[in-house]
């Protein structure tokens, strides 16, 4: 997603220091819920690679949607609302988006 340690830090509501450690420790989060979390991300990047191709796939991700509020989806995703992104991305891919 090219996200900060910062950013992706926000998203998991830890600190940029447990994300740092993640990555060198190659860890997931403990808790269910960042576990949960961590796949919801893994199907966005997948499914957003799949509909949009990759270069494809960074343009969405920064591109304002009207539909909500012209946040983009990785505002949508810091947010902690990356269901809605998910949402977005089967509906494009179904065929039935906007």
């Amino acid at each position: 997603l090219d996200l900060s340690r910062e950013k992706l830090a926000r998203v998991f509501d830890v600190s940029a220091k447990t994300i740092e450690r993640w990555e060198a420790r190659g860890s997931l989060p403990k808790d269910a819920a960042g576990r949960r979390l961590l796949i919801e991300l893994r199907e966005i990047v997948d499914l957003a690679t799949l509909v949009f191709g990759a270069e494809g796939m960074r343009r969405f991700l920064a591109l304002p949607l009207p539909e909500y509020d012209g946040a983009t989806p990785l505002q949508l995703i810091e947010r902690r609302q990356s269901s809605t992104v998910l949402a977005a991305l089967v509906a494009d891919y179904e065929g039935v988006g906007p």
